[in-house]
């Protein structure tokens, strides 16, 4: 029973919007999206800062969620917005520990995780690392693309472009503050 305790809800996912609520375009009220979710038939939903986290409960399929939440925000926003949606225990695997612990330690605000629409690209590391030009360290490590930006990434060379290019698809990211936060409200809403 202890070991079942421990497992997390299947149940409880968490979507990532991209490039929402930045420099005052693509605005969603974090309000209006919890409005959006609940009108698709997610359960328990709740939202984590500005940058377009959505925890939920659903029984659906990821595939069906991201194509359901894509369209229903266009539809209620008029603009498209990708959703890139891992389950709770996915996202406890990336907040147990990214490959730059230092960078953990030391500038949580400047170390990333890079998650893509699909699995990154064969290649994807090494192409990222022959752009870095400012110290950064890059890690893919299975579905996460892991990047470090001492000098933090307003000046660095591994842009979203570039990073969408080297995975073969989209990349959301969120700094390691943001997935440990995360990690806390998942553990939380699977034991409710």
């Amino acid at each position: 029973m202890g070991g079942r305790q421990q497992a997390l809800d299947d149940r409880v996912l968490l979507a990532l919007l991209r490039g929402i609520n930045v420099g005052g375009n693509k605005v969603v009220p974090m309000a209006a999206l919890r409005e959006v979710a609940v009108g698709l038939g997610l359960r328990d939903v709740g939202t984590y800062i500005q940058s377009g986290n959505l925890v939920f409960t659903t029984d659906r399929p990821i595939a069906i969620v991201e194509t359901s939440l894509e369209e229903a925000i266009e539809h209620s926003f008029g603009f498209s917005v990708e959703v890139i949606v891992r389950t709770a225990e996915q996202w406890q695997r990336y907040a147990g520990g990214s490959p730059f612990p230092d960078a953990e330690r030391e500038r949580p605000n400047k170390l990333y995780l890079g998650l893509s629409k699909r699995r990154p690209a064969s290649g994807a590391e090494a192409t990222l690392r022959a752009r870095a030009q400012a110290g950064e360290r890059v890690e893919v490590i299975g579905d996460a693309i892991w990047l470090d930006y001492p000098s933090g990434a307003g000046r660095s060379k591994l842009t979203p472009a570039v990073l969408d290019r080297a995975a073969g698809s989209t990349v959301t990211m969120r700094n390691w503050r943001t997935v440990t936060a995360l990690a806390e409200l998942l553990r939380a809403k699977s034991r409710s």
